[in-house]
C-alpha cells in the first residue's frame, strides 16, 4: 500500500488506522487527498514527517487503543521536533478539546466534519511552525516565546466524500469497503455514534455506482456496503433511493463479482429486498444484522426497536426466503440492569437460532448515552464472565454448523498466503476480517482470483477445502441494464 517518503520527511505520511470499516474508508480518503497535494505514504514511522492516526472512540477499549496509538507514535518526536502528529476520527471529535490540553505532543486534531481539509490543514500548521522556528532563530529570549498548542479543527459532525474525491485504498486489492451513508437515526440507549457523527445522510445511487466501477478498474472484485444501519439507506432522502434500488444499480457494474450488506438494522429487511438478494448471483446470501439481545427487558432498556419475538420472525423471514443465508449477528452482554434470567435467555437464543457468525461485545459505560448515567451497572468481572459464556455457546453452535458443511463445493476468492505459506481464501459467507477463512490445498490460482472448492474439514472458525478448478474463474459479466433496470 504504502511506498518510502521520496520527496522528504516533511511530505511523506504514515497513517495508523483504527476502527471500524466505516473509519477506515475516511482514512482512506484522507490518503488520496494527501497524494494528489504531493505527499508520499510510508511504511516506517521514523522516516514519516507527518504522523496520523485516525482513531476511534466507540467503546473504552478503542479509546485505550487510540491513545496508547498516539502516544507509541509521540515518542517519534523526541528524537524528531520536526514531525507533525495528527489525530484524526472519533477521538478527536468527541474529546479534540480536552486532549489538546493532556496531549501537547499532538500537532493537530482533526475531527469527522473537518478530514477532507486535511492538506490544507497540514500546509496550514507547517507554515505556523516554520514561522514559530523562525522567530525562535532570531530572538534573544527564546523562552518567551510561548507554544499555541495543539490546533484543534471539528466543524461538523460529520462531511460525506462522493465518488470524486480520491482515495487509496488500503485493504487487499480484490476487495474494498463502499461507505454508503454516514451518520445514524436511532437513539440506543448504549451508543454515542450519533452524537459524534449526526444524522443520518446518504450519497446518491450515481455516486456509488460511479466509485463501485472505478473500484472494479482497479482490481476489485468484492465490495462490502457499510453505513450506521444500512438497510435504512436513502430513506431520509426521500426521492425513491432505497437499498434496494442501490442493488439493483450496483448488479450492473461489469466486472463485480461479490456485493455483501453489513450492518443491517432489522427494519426494512422486507420480502422485496430479501427476494433480491435470494436471485441475484452477485449479492452474496450474507445477511450482518447487530440484534443485541433478545431479552424483552433488556431490548426495552437498550431502547432497540424490536421485541425477542419480532426478532425471531424476522430471522425466520430472512432464512425462509434466503436458502442457505450466513446470518451475523452482535450481542451485548453486561448491560445495566442485565440479570441472570435475562442472560440466560440470550445463552439460549444464541443456541438455538445458531446463527452463522457472533461478536459478543462486554458493555461499555459510555457519557452522553443513555445507559451511561443508569444506576445498576454490571460488574467487570460479571461482564468478563458472560462473555466468555456466551462465546462458548457460540463455538459450539459454530462446531456443528461447520461440520455440516463438509462436503459441498463454494465458489472461493482467492486471498493469498498466510506467515506458514498456506494459501487461504474466503467463501460468500465469510466477511473480510470479521469472520473465519478456507485453507486451501492444491492451489494453482493467485491472490484475487476466484475458483471452486470442496470443503473436507473445519478447526475452529476456519474451513479447510480442495480447490477444484484448475482455470479461476472469470469475473461476472453484468447484467442486461434493461432486465436490471429498477
Amino acid at each position: 500500500m504504502m511506498n518510502k517518503a521520496r520527496s522528504g520527511p516533511d511530505k511523506s505520511v504514515y497513517l495508523v488506522n483504527l476502527g471500524c470499516p466505516k473509519n477506515l474508508v475516511d482514512g482512506e480518503v484522507m490518503l488520496g487527498l494527501l497524494a494528489d497535494a504531493g505527499y508520499t505514504l510510508s511504511l516506517d514511522p521514523e522516516q514519516a514527517g507527518v504522523l496520523m492516526v485516525n482513531t476511534c472512540s466507540f467503546i473504552d477499549e478503542a479509546k485505550e487503543e487510540s491513545i496508547e496509538t498516539i502516544l507509541d507514535l509521540a515518542a517519534y518526536k523526541e528524537t524528531a521536533a520536526q514531525k507533525q502528529l495528527i489525530v484524526t476520527g472519533c477521538l478527536a471529535q468527541r474529546y479534540g478539546r480536552e486532549l489538546r490540553e493532556v496531549l501537547p505532543e499532538v500537532d493537530v486534531f482533526v475531527g469527522t466534519g473537518e478530514f477532507l481539509r486535511i492538506t490544507q490543514i497540514l500546509e496550514q500548521k507547517r507554515r505556523a511552525l516554520e514561522k514559530r522556528e523562525r522567530i525562535l532563530q532570531s530572538s534573544k529570549k527564546a523562552g518567551h516565546v510561548p507554544s499555541s498548542g495543539p490546533a484543534l479543527y471539528l466543524g461538523a459532525a460529520h462531511v460525506l466524500p462522493d465518488h470524486t474525491v480520491p482515495r487509496i485504498p488500503t485493504t487487499h486489492f480484490y476487495s474494498a469497503y463502499l461507505k454508503v451513508a454516514e451518520g445514524c437515526n436511532h437513539k440506543c440507549a448504549f451508543c454515542i455514534i450519533p452524537k459524534i457523527r449526526g444524522l443520518q445522510e446518504s450519497r446518491p445511487i450515481a455516486s456509488l455506482v460511479a466509485e463501485a466501477a472505478g473500484l472494479v478498474a482497479q482490481g476489485v472484485r468484492e465490495i462490502n456496503l457499510i453505513a450506521q444501519d444500512l438497510t435504512a439507506y436513502g430513506r431520509e432522502r426521500r426521492d425513491g433511493t432505497t437499498l434496494l434500488a442501490l442493488l439493483k444499480s450496483l448488479v450492473r457494474v461489469e466486472g463485480l463479482d461479490w456485493i455483501r450488506l453489513l450492518y443491517c438494522y432489522p427494519n426494512y429487511l422486507d420480502e422485496t429486498l430479501l427476494r433480491f438478494i435470494a436471485e441475484e448471483e452477485q449479492v452474496c446470501p450474507y445477511i450482518d444484522m447487530p440484534l443485541q439481545h433478545i431479552s424483552d427487558r433488556m431490548l426495552r432498556r437498550m431502547k432497540r426497536e424490536k421485541s425477542g419475538d419480532g426478532i425471531r420472525r424476522i430471522l425466520g423471514r430472512i432464512r425462509a426466503a434466503i436458502p442457505g443465508v450466513v446470518v451475523r449477528s452482535s450481542f451485548i452482554v453486561g448491560f445495566p440492569g442485565e440479570q441472570e434470567d435475562d442472560f440466560q435467555q440470550l445463552c439460549d437464543f444464541v443456541t438455538e437460532a445458531a446463527l452463522d457468525h457472533v461478536g459478543v461485545f462486554r458493555y461499555s459505560q459510555e457519557e452522553g448515552t443513555a445507559a451511561g448515567t443508569m444506576a445498576d451497572q454490571v460488574s467487570a468481572e460479571l461482564k468478563e464472565d458472560r462473555w466468555h459464556k456466551l462465546m462458548a455457546c457460540q463455538a459450539e453452535v459454530v462446531r456443528k454448523k461447520n461440520m455440516a458443511l463438509v462436503g459441498e463445493e463454494r465458489s472461493v476468492l482467492v486471498c493469498g498466503q498466510d506467515d506458514h505459506g498456506r494459501w487461504w481464501g474466503r467463501t460468500q459467507g465469510q466477511a473480510p476480517d470479521i469472520d473465519g477463512t478456507v485453507f486451501l490445498e492444491q492451489c494453482q490460482a493467485d491472490s484475487g482470483d476466484m475458483i471452486r472448492a470442496r470443503l473436507t474439514g473445519a478447526s475452529g472458525y476456519d474451513l479447510q477445502a480442495l480447490c477444484l478448478s484448475e482455470q479461476p474463474l472469470q469475473p461476472h459479466t453484468a447484467l442486461d441494464l434493461d432486465a436490471a433496470s429498477p
